[in-house]
């Protein structure tokens, strides 16, 4: 009938449209996503072309995460004269030696700006600066796309601001201080980008394909990052400003695709309350019943309007509520220990005996199976396990990369010591992927992108601890990886206190959450 109400249940025995006949079972009253997965279809081509879209943006938030690898490190350096004797540092040096860099003075920030005798504070400034910026932009931006602004507006201007300080850090940079500035800025624009485009990408899908959906950014996240060591080697000899050139413009070109093809997520339009909005897009990725998604489908006692929160209600909500507040805690402690790992095992690539391209060509690489890994499991087996098996195979692995170089020696240690750093780079990448999808299956759509904003917000923070344990791992290299390995490997037994949601619908509302936690209680 071309008045039937696909989103309410049918009104006569001829009513065809979103929904099954459930008129025989007049007391049964579908859920909104029960209500949004049968008009749109569990997945087609415009969810495909929806989601890879929105996951690009992982590709760049990827290149900017790992730039500082390259842009800021410590180039090698060779003895001109023969006053160097055996000096294996070069602020060791006496003043009357004459050394040089092996590679342009403009190839680093710090060759450029001869950073080489600074602080580790200095040193470290950029990079720290960079994360702090993430965690001060996620609690500013946190619950901008939960309130009014939404998914695909945040995940526009977050684009568009990195983009921006990237090509500002390029021209502007005059010294450390300015550059560690803008690396602030970059890295506050960007914090949103991943969990807008995780969330975006995974609310117009049914629930079946969710899991799925969301590795698709991770593959893209991947893509990027191994992106850079290519980049880097293409600009090798060339000012480091380049790299940030060729990182950036792509950004910029990518928001206009944004501006004009993405369309924001038909749950949230809902939940704000913004009919007409909603049904425009459903119309455009529904791939079930075009035709009969009208309106009037949408009467005023079936919309389902959750909390109405603003920028920072959406956190008191989870805080307010002793399972929302539990499930939460136990994600933000897992998030934090993994993205120890995850940041800092590429940033202490360093500290190993190892060509630097090509052993961030390999941790890069072993993104792409970490991400099949995960496509794999996110289906086959639940959350919980998935999660204790990977993190504590990353820990055993990094501990390995310690102990081995007590046993072998030369190109025999190398080779292990590089094995087991990707086997355990592997296992965290893998890990921190089914973090994130894991937290958007717990909790309800009116706060589901402040949730994996927090667990986000986790992973920097993880990412600021790193670089303290990198730098004294030079000295001793079981503070960098010794810890690291016994921290992943503790995190992932918080899992175990925390619910299933393999195969779980999702819920819209708080309300909707809290009702089947009292189900499952009962039914115990």
């Amino acid at each position: 009938m071309a008045d039937s109400n696909p989103l309410l249940p049918p009104q006569n025995d001829d009513t065809d449209g979103c929904f099954e006949h459930t008129h025989h079972h007049p007391e049964k009253k579908l859920s909104v996503d029960e209500r949004i997965e049968q008009c749109i279809g569990e997945f087609g081509w415009p969810q495909l072309i929806q989601s890879v879209l929105v996951s690009l943006a992982w590709a760049f938030d990827a290149q900017q995460t790992f730039i500082s690898v390259f842009t800021d490190a410590e180039p090698g350096w060779h003895c001109v004269g023969s006053q160097c004797g055996s000096y294996s540092e070069v602020c060791e040096l006496p003043n009357d030696a004459t050394w040089a860099w092996n590679s342009p003075k403009e190839s680093t920030i710090i060759s450029e700006w001869g950073l080489q005798c600074a602080s580790a504070f200095v040193k470290g400034l950029p990079a720290s600066s960079f994360f702090f910026g993430c965690l001060i932009g996620g609690l500013v931006l946190a619950t901008l796309a939960d309130s009014w602004l939404g998914r695909k507006n945040i995940l526009l201007l977050s684009c568009l601001s990195m983009s921006i300080s990237g090509i500002l850090t390029a021209f502007v940079s005059t010294n450390v201080w300015v550059y560690a500035l803008l690396r602030f800025a970059c890295g506050f624009g960007r914090n949103a980008i991943g969990t807008c485009s995780l969330v975006l990408a995974t609310e117009v899908v049914g629930k079946r394909w969710r899991g799925q959906v969301g590795v698709i950014g991770f593959v893209c996240f991947s893509l990027g990052f191994l992106s850079l060591p290519g980049i880097a080697y293409i600009n090798e000899g060339k000012s480091w400003r380049a790299i940030y050139i060729w990182t950036s413009v792509p950004t910029l070109i990518y928001c206009t695709l944004v501006l004009f093809f993405v369309r924001e997520s038909p749950r949230w339009l809902l939940i704000k309350g913004r009919k007409e909005e909603a049904v425009e897009n459903l119309k455009n990725i529904a791939t079930l019943h075009q035709s009969s998604l009208t309106l009037s489908f949408f009467g005023e006692e079936e919309a389902p309007l959750g909390n109405d929160v603003d920028v920072y209600s959406a956190l008191k909500i989870l805080m307010a509520k002793a399972w929302a507040l539990h499930r939460l805690v136990g994600v933000m402690i897992m998030s934090t220990c993994t993205g120890v790992v995850y940041y800092g095992m590429p940033l202490a690539l360093g500290n190993l005996p190892f060509n630097l391209y090509l052993s961030c060509t390999l941790n890069a690489l072993s993104e792409l199976p970490a991400s099949f890994i995960t496509f794999v499991l996110i289906d086959k087996l639940n959350r919980k396990c998935s999660l204790i098996g990977l993190t504590i195979m990353s820990g055993i692995c990094s501990v390995l990369v310690v102990l081995v170089q007590d046993f072998y020696h030369g190109r025999l240690m190398m080779g292990l010591q590089i094995g087991l750093e990707v086997t355990s780079f592997l296992g965290a990448c893998a890990a921190v992927d089914i973090i994130l999808i894991y937290t958007i299956e717990l909790f309800p759509t009116c706060v589901r992108n402040s949730a994996v904003s927090m667990a986000r917000q986790a992973l920097v923070f993880g990412g600021i601890l790193s670089p303290p344990l990198v730098v004294a791992g030079r000295r001793s290299p079981f503070l960098t990886y010794g810890v690291f390995g016994v921290v992943i490997g503790v995190c992932g037994l918080f899992a175990g206190g925390l619910p299933e949601t393999r195969g779980v619908a999702l819920s819209d509302t708080m309300e909707e959450e809290e009702d089947k936690e009292k189900a499952k209680l009962v039914a115990v």
